[in-house]
């Protein structure tokens, strides 16, 4: 596991170059920039927007300026943001816990609600709660992000009045457990709806495939509980697409992320992401790409090493 756990860890070393790359380069041929815009909007002077584009080398050709980048890269500097003036890698520490929050607190809640309606609904096909875990499913993939995060603003905000109406203020835990909470529900309820509705159809089909195999036929002749045919023999071994699934999802989170935030105000890596496109601040961009990037990779390895939890079968040596 040690050697498997190593090979991957350096075949992110070349993914992550090739992503730098292909986000500086797109960025470097893309129409328009900060500095362009600062003074079509009379927001810089000219001098000053000269000594920003000398200071970052914005006159040189785009390769050079990437070995340049790389180098820093290398160094574990992400550059400064143009606008703001300050590190990026700082403003990316500062914003990256909320949407590990955000994103992990959505995925908690879509493997939740998809093992318990999926297990109920592969145990009893074609019963009530079989009806009620397709319609959830459908309506989950139907359902756009963005609509369905104001829907839940105008219902639970504005006319119930029992949540906030967003993250903007958000606490910490040590104002409260319920404190933080509450800013927590709709965005991440509303960032993992369409991975709640996947996972759920995806239980219930790959429970009753696991269902109908002679061993678990051997353990109900055997006189084992329904319960325990359900949760320990079925469900682990129907598990395995589960949890490749939501592996490869992740990176569909972090991806919706960015128009939840905005929605709920919520003050991550979204909003952070949002912002420097706006305000085309190149260096934001590319470090933000680098960090999704590099957070997808992550949770895929990490999806490889449950596989051998859930399955001792499975080995990498």
């Amino acid at each position: 596991m040690l050697t498997f756990l190593v090979k991957r860890l350096l075949l992110m070393i070349p993914v992550l170059l090739g992503i730098s790359f292909l986000t500086f380069a797109l960025l470097a041929f893309a129409p328009g920039d900060y500095l362009s815009l600062a003074l079509s909007s009379g927001a810089a002077n000219p001098e000053g927007l000269a000594h920003i584009k000398a200071e970052l080398g914005l006159g040189e050709p785009w390769f050079t300026r990437y070995l340049h980048y790389l180098v820093r890269l290398l160094h574990g500097d992400l550059g400064s943001s143009i606008v703001f003036g300050q590190p990026v890698s700082a403003q990316i520490l500062a914003a990256l816990p909320n949407t590990l929050v955000l994103t992990a607190s959505s995925l908690l809640f879509a493997l939740t609600v998809a093992v318990v309606m999926g297990v109920l609904a592969g145990a009893r096909p074609h019963s009530a709660v079989d009806y009620l875990a397709s319609l959830v499913s459908v309506l989950g993939v139907a359902m756009p992000g963005f609509w369905l995060g104001l829907l839940l603003l105008v219902l639970f905000s504005l006319k119930l009045r029992w949540l906030p109406l967003g993250g903007g203020g958000l606490g910490n835990l040590s104002q409260g457990v319920w404190p933080f909470l509450s800013f927590l529900i709709l965005p991440a309820v509303t960032l993992g709806a369409e991975l709640t509705a996947i996972l759920t159809r995806l239980t219930r089909n790959a429970l009753l495939d696991v269902l109908g195999e002679d061993y678990i036929r051997t353990a109900r002749a055997k006189g084992v509980g329904q319960y325990r045919v359900l949760f320990r023999h079925a469900l682990r071994n129907a598990a395995l697409p589960l949890v490749t699934t939501a592996g490869l999802q992740f990176g569909g989170l972090l991806g919706g992320a960015v128009i939840i935030e905005t929605i709920f105000s919520w003050p991550g890596m979204g909003v952070l992401t949002i912002n420097a496109i706006t305000q085309r601040d190149l260096p934001m961009i590319q470090g933000a790409v680098l960090v999704f990037a590099a957070l997808f990779v992550l949770v895929v390895l990490l999806t490889d090493v449950l596989y051998t939890w859930i399955d001792p079968r499975i080995s990498y040596e």
